[in-house]
C-alpha cells in the first residue's frame, strides 16, 4: 500500500508541475487570465483538447509543444500509477526473471 501511495504522490506532483507550467505559459505568452489559462492547460493535460483559439506565434508554438508534452505526461503518470500494482501481480503469480533460475 505504501508503494501505491508513493507512486500516487509522484504522479500527482508531476501533473501539478505540468499544469503550473501550462498556466504560466498561457498567461505570459497568450495573455489569458489565470482561470482561462488553468482551463486551457487542464483540458490539454487531460487529453480533451484545446479550448481557446491561440492567436500569437509564440502562443501557437507553446501550444503545440505543450500539447505534445502533455501526452507524454499523461502516459507517464498512468505508468507511475500502475507500476506498483503490476509489480505486486508479478510477485503474486511468482513470475521471476528467467536468468534467476
Amino acid at each position: 500500500m505504501s508503494r501505491i501511495t508513493r507512486a500516487a504522490k509522484y504522479a500527482f506532483s508531476l501533473v501539478v508541475v505540468t499544469l503550473a507550467i501550462g498556466m504560466v505559459g498561457y498567461h505570459a505568452l497568450e495573455g489569458l487570465a489565470w482561470l482561462d489559462a488553468f482551463h486551457q492547460a487542464a483540458m490539454l493535460l487531460s487529453g480533451m483538447g484545446p479550448v481557446v483559439d491561440v492567436k500569437t506565434t509564440a502562443g501557437k508554438v507553446f501550444d503545440g509543444v505543450y500539447a505534445l508534452f502533455c501526452g507524454v505526461i499523461l502516459l507517464a503518470a498512468t505508468g507511475l500509477m500502475f507500476a506498483p500494482v503490476l509489480h505486486r501481480l508479478l510477485h503474486r503469480f511468482h513470475i521471476e526473471d528467467a536468468a534467476g533460475r
